[in-house]
């Protein structure tokens, strides 16, 4: 009998638990599971257009030792440029070069370019150690230069760059091109500049790549040439750690590289990671060369912009096991959980910098970020910690 009493009680003060506990429960939340998740709403967003009239520049190339001068070029096109002439050393990559731009005049020498004063711009992918030199040249000519990354390579070219660009006031433009060149990421600026997210507080960019050994010359494997993984691709993240926080000063924490399966390369580094802080903001840097061949594109790069009020992730290049293709951008905030396909937004930095070129403005990047992306980069690079693999 007394067993039964305290039975009794037992389950009567369970039930009373229960109760109380139920209250604070939002009754939104009845009859769905608390780890339940709907499908966002799905925006696909229609083809925006142009900034106004195009202004028509005068460009040429020098330097075609990385791909990455396709989409330059293309980009200065679309944004008004007219090309002029190329030189490059190598007659293979001026042959792959005038096969897609068959109209192109091929110079003779770099000099021919750098002292034709009708060119008003000049653009550069050739070998990392080799463009800050070429840039110095392009600005003393009294011309602006565009550069792929890293567009500086050492502390000490980095402080003759600044110098002149600061005498010849011409600009210095380092294409960071997983923020410039991925229409998710224009589209999550527009986002965080309209407050979507609330106050930006961290980025964390992810910046895996494919490596492909066989397909890479070798200067690609000597960091004297090409820098090391923090200067070069990690000068990517440093300027997106810096557009989604506003942030005009910062300071590396800590970095870390390594070599942990390219032995017969000892002094190349195929993994890396960095820390940055601004006076209101943080970010997280991990990059690597260590995309498998299972995967469909070169590189499963992600960014996460966390804000007070919300936050974004950026699947630029794909969505694994997702949505086809890339360009995927996901918004979470107190409102609504949306998903942006961003396939069809249209990136301003060419037009941007064409403008910059004719009316001396600095539309497409200010020169103090370009150069702090850079400088956050060199000087992670620099004390970087080498790790024991």
């Amino acid at each position: 009998m007394e067993s039964n009493r305290r039975k009794f009680i037992s389950q009567s003060f369970a039930s009373i638990a229960g109760i109380a506990t139920t209250a604070m429960i939002p009754s939104q939340l009845f009859g769905q599971s608390l780890h339940n998740t709907s499908r966002p709403e799905e925006i696909i967003l229609p083809p925006n257009k142009p900034l106004g009239n195009k202004e028509s520049i005068r460009f040429s190339v020098i330097g075609l030792n990385h791909g990455h001068i396709y989409g330059m070029v293309d980009s200065l096109i679309n944004g008004g440029g007219i090309m002029v002439a190329v030189f490059a050393k190598e007659p293979e990559l001026l042959q792959q070069f005038t096969k897609r731009y068959p109209n192109v005049k091929i110079a003779k020498s770099e000099k021919e370019i750098i002292e034709d004063n009708s060119i008003q711009l000049v653009a550069s992918a050739a070998i990392p150690i080799e463009r800050a030199p070429i840039g110095v040249r392009v600005m003393k000519s009294g011309k602006d230069y565009m550069t792929d990354k890293p567009g500086i390579l050492t502390l000490e070219q980095f402080t003759e760059v600044k110098n002149v660009q600061k005498e010849t006031k011409r600009i210095y433009s380092i294409v960071y091109s997983e923020r410039l060149g991925n229409p998710a990421s224009v589209k999550a600026g527009e986002l965080v500049s309209a407050g979507a997210i609330g106050k930006v507080v961290q980025t964390i960019g992810l910046g895996p790549h494919r490596m492909r050994p066989e397909s890479r010359p070798d200067w690609f494997f000597d960091p004297n040439k090409a820098g090391g993984i923090l200067c070069d691709i990690g000068s990517h993240q440093c300027d997106q750690f810096l557009f989604y926080t506003n942030s005009k000063q910062a300071d590396v924490n800590f970095s870390q590289i390594g070599n942990f399966n390219n032995s017969e390369v000892p002094k190349y580094q195929d993994f890396g990671d960095m820390s940055v802080r601004s006076s209101h903001a943080t970010g997280y840097i991990r990059i690597d060369w260590f995309t498998p061949d299972g995967l469909d594109t070169w590189g499963d790069g992600r960014t996460f912009i966390l804000g007070t009020e919300g936050y974004i992730e950026m699947r630029k290049y794909i969505d694994i096991a997702g949505r086809e293709g890339g360009n995927h951008l996901f918004l979470v905030n107190q409102k609504e959980t949306k998903y942006f396909d961003c396939s069809n937004i249209y990136m301003p930095y060419g037009q941007q910098l064409v403008h910059d070129v004719v009316h001396r403005t600095e539309t497409a990047m200010s020169q103090d970020h370009c150069f702090l992306a850079t400088e956050l980069a060199l000087t992670a690079q620099k004390m970087a910690h080498k790790l024991n693999v």
